[in-house]
Formats: structure tokens, sequence, C-alpha cells
């Protein structure tokens, strides 16, 4: 094991000791920072344990080092500081007991020991001294160093109370084994399986916040099949759960659309770490449940399950708490254009097939190519061969009719306005009805993407919407 009095050399380190040594409080470093620095992983969370005033600590602490501002958070004996990158964040050492129907514990003072004793799982609950007599000494009292060493997951009591008093706890059980690579001990797993319906008295915004982490994990698929082989998924997430399985008519089927979008989930974060187009591969096939129909002849099909997963897509977002803006904008939208590229490869591609991808998708293009060869997951490597090679084609037209129509964000070069002020015409239904013939023409190629030859084209159109042409204006 390193040695922990040289990895404390930090200043912050320095300084907390001189502070709980005026004060003559004993205080410890816990949890994910101890955790991290044992695994040699960066870490700028520092959480202090106090046996007394922890929030005495803190403004000591703040004092100290300048800070203007000492966060407290009376209710819960909480203090935060902010010194150079780091985040230190105060508590007294506590113990805790639940009520069945809350996961809002009763708290009480306690000893060094009581606080480790309420921590989630062993590798949580290991603690470094920053007291003079034993300044860098680990306090492990169940064991955490060697789970750590061992890759497990495992609570320091019996984990049928520990998930119990506190559910949240089994989607951090989940989101630690994806983010370490970790195994989770077979009595906690089981444990979390025969707990997973107390999860239902969790705040939906906790479970997403834990679903986030697992999300942007380097390998989040091996969180969801987790929280799905415990039975969680189906609780928090259902129209995921739902995606599993395969369905069989005269011998024929189809792949398992769960395990399929995970294996596009991993190929995405494998290139991004934009969290929203991780959240694209988890809900581009949404709709297949819904639209799934057996076609004698033909097989199975999804016909429009794109548009439906689009529509689908917003009342996704509400029920999880996601925000509801452009980030569930742009997921809604390359959820309904994740096929149109793939068609594109497989057929005789137009201009106007481009143009139209181009002004729809706009600033988002790359991301969606970028998807779509996400999804492929053929384990047949001359089939992806293929495939690759026709998006590369389909990159290079895209750029070619781009370069030269113009067309990224792209806004009809005739204005509503241009269309009232030429017709003396109020706001209604046939200025839009002008407007989206001219924005036609110029997706298919019938007039160029300029406004004299836009504004040519409405007076040539104006007397199909417009029949007393005398309105028009001289």
């Amino acid at each position: 094991m390193m040695d922990l009095r040289t990895a404390l050399q930090d200043e912050v380190f320095e300084i907390l000791r001189a502070c709980s040594r005026r004060l003559g409080l004993r205080a410890y470093l816990i949890g994910g920072y101890v955790r991290d620095l044992l695994l040699k992983r960066p870490c700028k969370d520092i959480d202090v344990v106090v046996e007394g005033q922890g929030i005495a600590l803190a403004r000591a602490f703040g004092e100290a080092v300048n800070s203007k501002e000492v966060i407290v958070y009376e209710n819960f004996g909480t203090a935060m500081v902010r010194f150079q990158d780091y985040v230190v964040e105060f508590v007294g050492a506590r113990k805790e007991s639940y009520r069945r129907n809350s996961r809002k514990p009763l708290v009480e003072s306690g000893t060094l020991r009581e606080d480790q004793l309420r921590r989630d799982f062993t590798i949580n609950a290991l603690s470094i001294s920053l007291n003079e007599e034993d300044y860098g000494q680990l306090h492990d009292p169940f064991g955490g160093l060697q789970d750590l060493e061992a890759g497990l997951i495992r609570t320091p009591t019996d984990p049928n109370i520990t998930f119990s008093d506190d559910p949240l706890r089994m989607m951090r059980a989940i989101r630690f084994a994806t983010q370490l690579d970790f195994h989770i001990e077979e009595g906690t797993y089981s444990a979390i399986a025969a707990n997973k319906e107390r999860i239902r008295i969790v705040s939906r915004e906790r479970i997403t916040d834990e679903l986030q982490k697992i999300i942007m994990a380097p390998k989040p698929s091996r969180g969801f099949l987790l929280l799905f082989k415990t039975g969680l998924l189906h609780l928090i997430f259902p129209e995921l759960a739902s995606l599993h399985g395969v369905e069989y008519v005269n011998g024929r089927g189809h792949k398992d659309n769960f395990y399929h979008t995970l294996k596009v989930l991993d190929n995405v974060s494998a290139q991004s770490d934009n969290v929203w187009l991780r959240w694209v591969a988890l809900l581009h096939d949404i709709a297949k449940p819904l639209t799934k129909r057996y076609q004698p002849g033909q097989g199975w099909t999804f016909h429009g399950h794109e548009d439906r997963g689009a529509r689908m897509v917003p009342r996704i977002f509400k029920k999880m708490r996601l925000p509801m803006n452009e980030h569930m904008r742009y997921v809604q939208k390359l959820v309904r254009l994740h096929q149109r590229p793939i068609a594109l490869v497989t057929e005789e591609v137009t201009d106007s097939a481009i143009r139209r991808l181009v002004v729809e998708a706009g600033d988002d293009l790359e991301d969606l190519l970028s998807f779509c060869r996400a999804d492929i997951t053929s384990k047949n490597e001359k089939k992806v061969r293929k495939f690759l090679s026709n998006y590369d084609a389909l990159a290079q037209r895209i750029r070619e009719v781009e370069e030269r129509d113009q067309l990224r964000n792209w806004q009809p070069p005739v204005s509503g306005d241009m269309i009232m002020q030429a017709f003396d015409i109020p706001p209604g239904k046939t200025v839009g009805l002008i407007k989206n013939e001219i924005r036609e023409a110029i997706l298919d190629g019938l007039i160029p993407n300029e406004q004299q030859a836009a504004l040519a084209y409405m007076h040539q159109i104006a007397p199909k919407y417009l029949p007393d042409t005398g309105k028009l204006k001289t």
C-alpha cells in the first residue's frame, strides 16, 4: 500500500491538520477521496468527518485559507469550502436510524466507527486520520482495502438492512461497479434483487442522477445489464426493459433490441463523452416494441419506430426529470432522424435527399452520422465494412452538396413577412403554404438557394394560392 503520509503532503491537508489540532477536534478524510486516492484516481472532492462540530472546523478552515464564503447547512450539520481546485465538505460524525417508509434518517452524533458503519460500501467507509498522533493512518474496520484490491462492492453491514434503509444505495452499488469495473459481492447482489421494490420511495431526481453517472461510465452497458438482471430497470425505466426479448413466427425472429441498444450505447461511449448523444443511443429504438409487426413473406418490421420514438422522448424526459430544453430537443431530433442516413446508404442518393438531411439535422449532422456508425452492430465483418464504406461515400456527397448549396442551418431566403408585404395579405395558412412550396422547390433543386430566384418563383406560384392576382403589389 502507498505511504499515506506522503500522499497527504498537499497544502490543503496540512491546513486541515493544523485547524483540527488548534480546535481540539478529531478529524478524518473519508469516503470517495480516500477510495480514489488508494485507486490512484484523480479526485478533487474531499470529505472530512469530525468527531464533534464539523461546521466549527469548516469555519476555521475557511478563515485559514481566506475563503470568501463558507457555505453552511445548519439543518444537516454540514459545511462546504472551496480552496484552490478542491471542494472540501465537512460533517460531524453521526449514526443513523431509518423509518420504514422514508429514506430520511434520524441522525445523532456518533463516533468515527459509527459513522463508518452508516456508509454504503466498505470501499467508501475507509478513512485516513488527520490527527497529530496518527496522521496518515488508514482506519479500515470492514475490510474495505481488501475489497478495493479484489474489485468488490460490499456493504459494511447486512445488505438487506442497508438497502431497505436507503434504497438509493442499490443504484449506487451498480453505479460504482460500472464506473470502477468492480463486481458486486454475491450477498449484496442478492439483496438488491430482494429489495428492488423499495426503490419506489426514492425521488426520481436522485434515481436519474445515479442513472446519468452510469450512462457516463466508460462501458455503461455493464450497469444497465445489472439494473436489468436485478429487476431495478423494470421499475425505473420500463420502456428500456421492454426492448428485451425475441419473438418468433414461423421460425423467424428478430434481433434482441435490448442487447442491440446496449451495444450501440457502448459504441457511442467509446467515441463521445456527450451524455445526450448517449441518451440518443438509449432511446433510438425505444418505440420498436410498439411498432413491431410480422409481415408474411417479409418478416418482422418496425415501420415508423423512429417517429414514434421521437414522440416518446418528451414524456420520458419529463418522467425522468431530465431538462425539457435544447438537450431534449437534440435527443428527439436525432432519434427521429437516425434512420435517414441508413436509407441514403442503401439506395441511390439524390441531391434532394441530401439537402433535406442537411437542413433537418443542421449543426447536429456530424453527431447524427457518428451515431449511425455506432448503430452498426452486426457480427458480420464484411457487412460492417460495406456499411462503413457507404457512410464514407455519403459523407463525401454531403460535403459536396453542402459546399455548393450552403444549406447548413438554412433559413428560406423568402420570409413570411416578405410574402405578406408582396401580396398585401394577413398572417395565415396561405403564407405558410407559399413559404413551404418555395422551401420544397429549393430542396428539390428546382430553383437555386438565392433570394431573387425564390422571389421570382413566389410570383410564379402565386395564382395557385391567390386567384385574385390583382392583390399583388407592384
